[in-house]
């Protein structure tokens, strides 16, 4: 789906530049006690903040989505550019603290991925680990032109994965299916406070239709979730256990499992266009 992050060119951040408010001092004033748990964990490198901004190439006459604003480092840029910014915050007093960041900006207090999203042109976000995941098919499913992302490296690559890797997976096909994605640069524990246990990814995405034709979305989607979900056994083995998804009664599911392509290889071997194939031909025999 994406160059490989060992290809890249890569500008790592040995010695992080902090902002004039001190992150830590801020969280302090605000009463705020980032918490690993939720995955929070603040970018005090202002540098990389820029080069999300710039990577985003974003137009006077967008709207921007922002997930996890924290204290705005990203925010503030962000609104340099766009014709509007809309940050979604879940926590309170961080919510409070943006409120004076002009009128561009608009902020939602409220959980991202249960608070309705506006229409936006662009996302551009340091996502907290901890959602990164149904973050990211929230915003598979919506409308978008393109996005820049942060998040945990191992999830970044099991974004990007190429088929037949270990990190590829569900993910990777439902990201690719809706948008060819790439690794822009490593980021650093060290550009976070606190730090977290693992290095971070900057990523774009940009929406785009994929190259293959699918019949029926649903069965698509269902295809492919059934297949990762039993990982390590055969295409056939998987669909066969999943058979409720496809059938009302197993004896004719299994009469129009033979004629299916792929049965015998592993999910991490197929690729999304042979998913397609997988799904049409699921659609197909059903009627």
């Amino acid at each position: 789906m994406g160059a490989r992050p060992d290809t890249l060119f890569i500008r790592p951040v040995s010695s992080p530049c902090v902002r004039s408010r001190d992150v830590s001092a801020e969280l302090r004033r605000l009463g705020v006690r980032a918490s690993r748990g939720l995955g929070q964990h603040f970018l005090i490198d202002e540098r990389v903040a820029r080069r999300q901004v710039e990577r985003a190439q974003i137009r006077p006459d967008e709207t921007v989505l922002e997930v996890g604003p924290g204290l705005g480092v990203l925010t503030e840029l962000l609104a340099t550019r766009a014709k509007r910014v809309v940050a979604i915050e879940r926590d309170r007093r961080l919510a409070d603290a943006l409120q004076d960041l002009g009128d561009r900006v608009e902020v939602v207090r409220g959980d991202a991925l249960r608070t309705e999203w506006p229409a936006f042109d662009v996302m551009v976000s340091n996502l907290p680990y901890t959602i990164s995941s149904p973050v990211t098919f929230k915003l598979l499913d919506h409308p978008f032109d393109r996005a820049v992302l942060m998040f945990q490296r191992e999830f970044a690559e099991r974004l990007v994965a190429r088929p037949g890797t270990k990190d590829y997976s569900r993910l990777t096909v439902n990201a690719a299916h809706r948008a060819a994605g790439e690794i822009l640069e490593r980021v650093p524990r060290s550009a976070f406070h606190p730090q977290p246990r693992v290095d971070s990814a900057v990523v774009r995405l940009v929406r785009r239709p994929p190259a293959y034709r699918v019949t029926d979305e649903d069965t698509f989607h269902a295809v492919v979730d059934a297949c990762f979900a039993h990982r390590r056994k055969t295409v056939g083995n998987s669909l066969d256990i999943e058979w409720k998804r496809f059938a009302d009664d197993r004896p004719s599911w299994r009469e129009i499992l033979p004629a299916l392509p792929f049965l015998d290889r592993r999910p991490e071997s197929v690729a999304p266009e042979e998913f397609a194939t997988l799904a049409n031909a699921v659609s197909g025999a059903k009627g």
